[in-house]
């Protein structure tokens, strides 16, 4: 049997995606969530990786840099692929290369509208209702060194209906979020080492 490969989550808040996607690789053959890597010493998905007894980093800015704590943490796990869940700072450059098309990030509104930073959360959803647009949605893409310009690799959309709120059309994206995230990791990283393991 083959190896797990090492799957690591990125979140600054809640963790409602983080958790979704631990439970959906609970026992999964191939891909193990191995890590668990936080930048808000006070957001809730620390007590979510306790529950999920996986270890998780607390980290600073300074620990971003290269050689630094999570640099020298990803590499000794080792960790093969990074999932971005409402992971609110820029994955530094040199992470970025590092990790080329093994990092993933999902944003609640349809690239390449309503992205960019400063664009996260709550503040789409006022965005997208401000604008009068009839449907939103999520992307799923990899990044770079710009927020939210890595390739799509999946959309899935809803509709913005005239009496929604931010509140309500979050709930409407988190639901899609928690049903799509998960599969599309997998298909993407079964996909990738398909590819890398071919001659």
């Amino acid at each position: 049997m083959s190896s797990h490969v090492h799957l690591a989550i990125f979140a600054s808040g809640n963790g409602s995606n983080a958790e979704a996607i631990i439970r959906y690789f609970d026992g999964h053959t191939r891909i193990r969530v191995s890590d668990i890597y936080c930048n808000n010493p006070e957001a809730y998905v620390i007590e979510r990786a306790r529950q999920h007894h996986l270890p998780c980093t607390v980290f600073g800015k300074m620990d971003l840099a290269p050689g630094g704590k999570v640099h020298q943490s990803l590499v000794q796990r080792p960790v093969r692929y990074i999932a971005l869940a409402g992971f609110l700072w820029l994955i530094p450059g040199f992470l970025a290369e590092a990790y080329t098309n093994r990092i993933l990030n999902i944003h609640p509104a349809l690239l390449p509208k309503f992205g960019g930073k400063g664009m996260y959360g709550q503040k789409v959803h006022e965005a997208v209702i401000a604008a009068g647009e009839t449907r939103s949605g999520i992307t799923i893409h990899t990044i770079d060194e710009v927020y939210d310009r890595g390739r799509p690799v999946f959309q899935a959309d809803c509709p913005v209906f005239g009496y929604d709120t931010p509140e309500t059309l979050a709930r409407r994206i988190h639901e899609l979020e928690h049903r799509h995230y998960p599969p599309v990791i997998e298909a993407f990283i079964l996909q990738h080492e398909q590819t890398e393991e071919t001659p």
